[in-house]
């Protein structure tokens, strides 16, 4: 949901899918004026219409929002598969609720908050700042405020402040300033909180430029982030940086537990060749995730043998003498067996799971294309669920063009011009 301007409220929706080229591809479906209330049903009421306008209402396997109440209840509605693999948000909150439950890491922030913008505000400061760096030998660097919408914003605001404290010391001390400058304590807490914070700054980063199958790296993140919060643990000497440690380890291993049961996402991770099985912590929701791809497996290969056409039987067999019939049902029973749907399932499963994972740097979709012939139910399951984005940041960024179109000179743009410009916009 965005709204403009003009405070109308628009609704995007935009579709993940592999094409015939094995391409992961993007496109918006619509961004609909909204101008009734954003209840479920009337949610569920729009994008409904929005699948059956493009006919893919049967052929849609999943629904990605974030953890709004009502964008859960719509989709419910739908009785379509939700995956809330809002990732970036998830890690937003989850790094800024822990954040906000450290009262000094808090007052900090606050201090450092207002020492960069007065470096950002006061082109007296700004100057005296740049000319310090440049006596000192660094590089001209302005300081980052932080954007309270974006944790890694707060990060990078930190970090800066950190990496420039001599700069900034200095500058502060000769400037008509009541400003206080932070301790060598306050500093050693945040150099101390940064190392706690910098692998989910890296995730965060990398989710965001991920433009493979980025929805199969969500559950293996939240178990990197664990363990490289393990590794961390020894370092750590200053209070604040101690309790920020364990309200994330906390939060992590919560947060990942959840991911662990989305079948959506268990499913991406599986059909992943890069990580496969060693993107769970939990072995049972492991075990759950393997039996969960064998359903699926089975339901392709059954569908197949349902609905495709058989071969019928050879001539060798049509010529076969009366007097075989004696053993017809035993043959019967045998080909029945023979045409198991599970116990191919399992076997292609097994098969796929004992091959080894191919580097993290591969493309996974040019090993499901060259695999395809030798696991052909798994590979239409691939088709299928690595187009499952990390986060709804493709469907924000089409809100990052209307917000362009939908300025102070054109706020009288009529709303089905403005569907219809963002529609060209994103698709061509």
């Amino acid at each position: 949901m965005w709204t403009s301007v003009n405070m109308e409220a628009y609704l995007a929706l935009t579709c993940h899918y592999i094409n015939e080229n094995l391409q992961l591809c993007t496109s918006v479906l619509g961004v609909q004026y909204f101008p009734q209330s954003h209840t479920a049903g009337n949610l569920a009421q729009v994008k409904r219409g929005m699948m059956e306008d493009w006919a893919i209402t049967n052929k849609v396997k999943c629904l990605v929002t974030d953890a709004a109440p009502n964008m859960i209840a719509s989709t419910r509605q739908l009785q379509i598969r939700h995956s809330i693999t809002e990732t970036l948000n998830s890690l937003n909150l989850l790094v800024r609720k822990s954040c906000d439950q450290i009262p000094t890491l808090t007052s900090i922030r606050h201090k450092a908050r207002h020492i960069v913008t007065y470096f950002r505000s006061s082109t007296t400061a700004k100057e005296e700042l740049a000319q310090v760096q440049q006596q000192m030998g660094r590089t001209t660097l302005k300081l980052i405020n932080e954007v309270p919408t974006r944790w890694n914003s707060t990060y990078e605001m930190l970090s800066r402040l950190h990496d420039e404290r001599e700069p900034v010391w200095v500058s502060l001390t000769s400037l008509k300033t009541d400003l206080t400058p932070l301790t060598a304590d306050e500093y050693n807490i945040i150099g101390e909180a940064l190392l706690v914070l910098a692998p989910f700054h890296q995730a965060t980063v990398e989710l965001s430029e991920e433009r493979r199958v980025s929805g199969s790296k969500v559950i293996l993140m939240m178990k990197m982030l664990y363990l490289a919060l393990e590794c961390n643990a020894s370092d750590l000497r200053t209070q604040a940086a101690i309790h920020l440690h364990e309200h994330l380890k906390r939060r992590v291993t919560d947060t990942a537990s959840n991911l662990e049961s989305l079948s959506v996402l268990t499913l991406a991770t599986l059909l992943g060749p890069r990580f496969k099985s060693f993107g769970f912590r939990s072995s049972s929701k492991c075990n759950e995730a393997v039996s969960r791809l064998r359903s699926e497996c089975a339901s392709i290969i059954d569908y197949r043998r349902t609905n495709e056409p058989q071969p019928g039987p050879s001539a060798q067999q049509l010529s076969a003498p009366t007097s075989d019939n004696l053993w017809q049902h035993l043959d019967s029973e045998v080909a029945r067996q023979a045409k198991s749907a599970t116990a191919d399932a399992i076997q292609e499963v097994q098969r796929y799971l004992a091959e080894g994972n191919i580097a993290r740097s591969q493309d996974p979709l040019q090993y499901w294309d060259n695999q395809k012939a030798t696991f052909p139910h798994l590979f239409r399951l691939a088709l299928q669920f690595l187009c499952t984005p990390a986060s709804s940041v493709p469907c924000e960024r089409v809100f990052s063009t209307a917000g362009e179109l939908v300025s102070k000179k054109r706020n009288r743009l009529n709303f089905k011009i403005l569907e219809q410009l963002i529609f060209l916009n994103k698709n061509l």
